[in-house]
């Protein structure tokens, strides 16, 4: 938007053209429907899609497509910052609607465990394609998966130091064990779809353990030989 100068001298905005404002609304519902087209052709073809099947079922040519989002990159970043949102939103919504006291911390964590592995369950192909970047030949300094992460860790540190008490109310503790329980969740979950769908753990099972071990740590099952430092 251009800028006018009034007769004092005096910038001001100059009202943006309807028309303007249509095309660039436009613009947006139409790179919202080839991230649809992507997600469907993800889904159909799987992870390791390419350019021209995503091309066929959004109806179009890769050069439109480009068009609208530069380079491959760019089409991974829109897919990524909308699986972005799903993580967040579901993840948020597990640790704000657990129905439990505060006090209830292992009932959060287990939330927060299934949630994420929900999201990886319904949507494997497309986790994927976000993990893995299969449309991306080069490093990318503004990392979606990485921003993800960061979110979500940032709302489990603030439940950790809402929900418990004594040393877990100190900030860069409560961090560092938010920081633990999501890469060991995404790591596990990571090794999860890797594994033969026949020779998968259950959903629940994965959660149990991965619960068991963040509420109880490794000090219950260490055998007599190896007891638990206690400082």
């Amino acid at each position: 938007m251009d800028d006018e100068v009034d007769h004092a001298g005096v910038a001001r905005a100059t009202p943006r053209d309807g028309r303007d404002a249509r095309w660039e609304r436009h613009r947006e519902e139409r790179r919202a429907a080839l991230v649809d087209a992507t997600i469907r052709a993800i889904r159909k073809h799987g992870a390791a899609v390419g350019m021209d099947d995503i091309a066929a079922e959004a109806g179009t040519s890769k050069t439109v497509i480009y068009r609208h989002f530069d380079d491959k990159a760019g089409l991974y970043r829109a897919v990524a910052a909308r699986i972005d949102g799903r993580v967040v939103g579901n993840v948020g919504s597990a640790l704000g609607g657990t129905g439990t006291p505060p006090g209830d911390t292992r009932e959060l964590v287990a939330s927060t465990v299934d949630a994420y592995l929900a999201l990886v369950e319904s949507d494997t192909e497309v986790y994927r394609f976000v993990v893995n970047r299969p449309l991306v030949d080069r490093p990318l300094p503004d990392d979606p998966v990485g921003g993800t992460v960061d979110q979500v860790t940032d709302q489990l540190t603030g439940l950790l130091l809402a929900s418990l008490s004594g040393a877990a109310t100190d900030p860069t503790r409560a961090r560092t064990w938010a920081i633990a329980l999501v890469g060991s969740v995404r790591a596990v979950a990571d090794d999860w779809l890797a594994t033969a769908e026949s020779e998968r753990a259950s959903r629940a099972a994965v959660v149990e353990a991965l619960t068991d071990l963040a509420w109880h740590g490794l000090a219950p099952i260490l055998s007599p030989d190896q007891p638990a430092r206690t400082h």
